[in-house]
């Protein structure tokens, strides 16, 4: 009896905190934004008359040094304006749920064009090549430099950045923008009785 009241008091503490569950999206939507506005902006960046999404689409299309992927001109747009729209709409909260499809289409295409074939981690587990890379920088770099805010490390590109944002996408597409700081709760309280 007595365990269960603890319980009981600790799950209703507890549920005290959904009066801020908002918080939650809002930081999935901030952590996100800034990730697709600069993968977007890194393919083209309309603001900047040397910027094109032509290199883009070489190496969408490109089978040699390229992913040798079908419709290259296509498949930019579309990965562009997907991040780029994307971003804006995480930031404003608006559209949440429908803008994490298009989303979520381009990590998972992320992951198996670009990513898969190195594995799992996004930083290299210590190799070889580090070790020689780490003596390279010691010798003929400011190391100390380097690491003063943490080691060395190879990015290794796998699928696991790539995961980590479409799992976030998914719940967002599933629990929405979050309540008080997004335009889709505010458009929803107003035309709900519609």
């Amino acid at each position: 009896m007595f365990i269960c009241k603890v319980a009981n008091t600790l799950q209703s503490l507890l549920n005290k905190t959904r009066s801020i569950d908002f918080l939650a999206p809002l930081a999935l939507r901030f952590y996100l934004a800034p990730v697709f506005w600069m993968a977007s902006n890194n393919k083209w960046n309309p603001f900047d008359s040397d910027s094109s999404l032509q290199g883009t689409i070489d190496w969408f299309g490109n089978p040699d040094w390229g992913l040798g992927l079908p419709f290259p001109e296509i498949m930019a747009h579309l990965a562009w304006g997907a991040e780029y729209f994307g971003a804006i709409a995480l930031v404003l909260g608006l559209a949440v749920r429908w803008v994490s499809i298009p989303l979520m289409a381009t990590m998972i295409v992320a992951a198996a064009t670009v990513h898969w074939g190195n594995g799992w981690l996004a930083i290299a587990e210590p190799s070889i090549q580090l070790e020689a890379a780490r003596t390279l920088l010691q010798e003929h770099g400011n190391y100390d430099w380097l690491t003063e805010n943490g080691p060395f490390v190879i990015l290794n590109n796998g699928i696991e950045f790539a995961t980590t944002y479409f799992i976030m996408l998914l719940t967002l597409f599933f629990i929405g923008a979050g309540k008080y700081f997004s335009a889709d709760y505010w458009i929803s309280k107003k035309f709900s009785n519609c």
